[in-house]
């Protein structure tokens, strides 16, 4: 379980550094001809989100995950107000592109909210995706993993649809830590009820959309960044190509919209059930955190 636990980590920032160049382009003709077929890294054109950043970094949101995972060995556990230190500190000193519920949250921490209520009303997927370090630190502990992915998710996403997406995620990283087949762990998930009804419910339809055509699976869902939206596409990227973790994200990329928040997600599930024989070499070689992350693994898991 050690190495399927790593590999949840390593495969979730893969999915991120591979969506940087195409993140948030909609129109899935424009990245087929831009970019063609997203098999390596690259890096975003001039006029995107993410300026300045090139082949190999992480969106917003893969760097968000790694603050988490410092903040976790730096702390020896999982402690809120420190993870928010170092969140805060983060957007004051660099230039990562803020999204809006990035910028209601710092709002709402300058207004002299604390961590526990300086949630946005954001349900975009981009909060629950970041908590690979807590999946990895609470793998065999299912409610120190609720308990800590629903603090941070409502850190900077309060919507119930958010806090509900998180406890599915925990359940399902869970299960198949301790074994369970992703389609199994999602549907037993799914059946301890998922406390939004409009996310449930397009969670259940998305185990219906195993095997068709993935780009407008995702286009029918919606590509944008809603959890109601990017949940299940992620639940179809997994059923669909639940042995192939590399094709998972490369279609998920050409699959536009908030590809960065489906790939971290995806990478989480499918790195947790297939291990790190799984991941390309070239990916991992090629993101610039690689060592510093393995690094950080390893001290986390010698605590």
């Amino acid at each position: 379980m050690h190495d399927k636990a790593r590999a949840m980590v390593l495969a979730s920032f893969a999915g991120d550094a591979l969506a940087l160049g195409a993140h948030w382009i909609y129109d899935i003709d424009r990245i087929e001809k831009e970019f063609g077929k997203v098999e390596r890294f690259c890096s975003p054109q001039a006029d995107s989100y993410h300026p300045g950043k090139g082949k190999g970094d992480f969106t917003h949101y893969g760097d968000q995950a790694l603050i988490l995972l410092e903040s976790v060995v730096a702390n020896r556990g999982f402690v809120l107000d420190d993870f928010s230190h170092c969140w805060q500190g983060f957007f004051a000193d660099c230039d990562a592109y803020v999204d809006s519920a990035t910028q209601e949250t710092l709002n709402n921490f300058a207004q002299g909210a604390g961590p526990s209520n300086s949630g946005s009303n954001s349900s975009d997927l981009g909060g629950v995706a970041r908590v690979a370090a807590l999946a990895f630190l609470y793998r065999d502990d299912l409610n120190g993993m609720l308990t800590a992915v629903h603090a941070q998710t409502a850190m900077t996403h309060a919507a119930p649809a958010s806090l509900a997406g998180a406890d599915f995620l925990c359940r399902t990283l869970f299960a198949i830590l301790q074994g369970a087949a992703p389609q199994e762990a999602m549907e037993e998930a799914l059946s301890e009820g998922v406390a939004d009804m409009a996310l449930d419910m397009r969670l259940a339809v998305a185990f219906d959309s195993a095997g068709k055509d993935s780009r407008q699976v995702i286009e029918q869902f919606g590509q944008m960044c809603t959890i109601v939206s990017a949940l299940p596409g992620v639940v179809h990227l997994v059923l669909t190509y639940g042995e192939d973790l590399r094709t998972a994200l490369i279609e998920n990329v050409m699959a536009g919209g908030d590809s960065a928040a489906r790939g971290l997600v995806t990478g989480m599930i499918l790195g947790a059930s297939l291990g790190l024989d799984a991941v390309p070499v070239e990916w991992l070689q090629g993101m610039k955190r690689y060592q510093k992350i393995n690094e950080l693994l390893t001290r986390l898991d010698d605590q």
